[in-house]
């Protein structure tokens, strides 16, 4: 019969047709078709077995990197929060920076113009504040403690009057001269303060430069892991799509086994009536030919006496 043969069918066709021989070679032909659909079921099992240890592998490799992609990003965001923190910082000394190169630079202006104005003065007075004091004792001591002519005493005059001019030059110069040295003094304060607030700002770019760098590399880092994470889970995918792939093999293997079972039952239940009738007709020869002993009075084996005892050939007398 084809394997396509339902059971149902089978249970409802005529086996008494054929022998002995025939039903041995077809139980045999449905016990190797159940071997070899049973091998090729167990060989699917072991396949999926491998597949799903495959899997747990593999998942542990990917969720090992996806782990691994979670630090590498969280560190480069916290990297990225201390760069924007400093840059912050950085901006903030920046505007006091500026704010003392202003300071700075209104003090230089002002500088330049109170060296503008005693220079005229010193121009003006052609000599320094002790030299024009001597000078001007001098002809005062002349024009008060000695008598002379009138002319004399006109020239000295003027030439007190302009000696006041000078010496008032030369004591403007010295005071202008030394708020130009307090303006230095104070300006060299602020560009010390700028120099601290630049050695700062130069600290803390290179700090950001730092952080800005392992943080490009964190990220970068993250993407290799990541595509490797990808490809771990590109596999997986592949290996759920081949055990998808031989699942659908399992049921029709199980299908086929069990439908082989029920078939290969029948030919054994009809093999089994046929040897029974095989053998009941042997017994009965072997009844025939010893009860033709019983009745010539031949030579019986105990086998014969036994079967002729088995089928109340010979009783015994028990009263005897």
């Amino acid at each position: 019969m084809d394997n396509d043969v339902s059971t149902e069918e089978i249970a409802t066709a005529d086996l008494s047709d054929l022998n002995e021989r025939e039903l041995k070679n077809k139980v045999n032909e449905l016990r190797n078709r159940i071997e070899k659909s049973e091998r090729q079921l167990s060989s699917v099992f072991k396949e999926l077995k491998n597949h799903r240890t495959d899997i747990d592998e593999l998942k542990e490799k990917r969720d090992s990197l996806n782990q691994q992609v979670r630090e590498r990003v969280r560190k480069a965001q916290e990297l990225r929060k201390k760069r924007d923190g400093i840059n912050d910082l950085i901006s903030e000394y920046k505007e006091k920076r500026s704010s003392v190169n202003s300071k700075t630079q209104g003090l230089f202006t002002g500088i330049a113009e109170l060296k503008e104005k005693r220079d005229e003065y010193n121009r003006l007075s052609h000599g320094s504040v002790e030299s024009l004091s001597k000078a001007y004792l001098a002809e005062m001591e002349t024009f008060f403690d000695k008598e002379l002519p009138l002319a004399v005493e006109i020239k000295i005059y003027q030439k007190l009057n302009d000696l006041g001019k000078r010496l008032e030059s030369a004591r403007k110069a010295n005071e202008l001269h030394a708020q130009i040295q307090e303006s230095y003094t104070e300006s060299k304060e602020i560009h010390q303060e700028g120099d601290e607030l630049h050695e700062k700002i130069q600290a803390l770019s290179d700090e950001s430069q730092a952080c800005h760098l392992e943080m490009l590399e964190n990220f970068k880092a993250a993407d290799e892991i990541r595509k490797e994470a990808n490809m771990y889970h590109a596999q997986l995918t592949d290996k759920f799509s081949s055990i998808n792939a031989i699942k659908e093999k399992i049921d029709p293997l199980k299908t086929g086994i069990a439908s082989a079972r029920k078939e290969l039952s029948l030919y054994l239940d009809r093999l089994k009536d046929v040897q029974l009738a095989k053998d009941e007709n042997k017994v009965s020869q072997k009844h025939s030919t010893a009860r033709e002993k019983l009745q010539k009075n031949a030579r019986m084996s105990l086998e014969d006496l036994k079967l002729l005892i088995e089928k109340g050939d010979v009783k015994f007398n028990s009263k005897e």
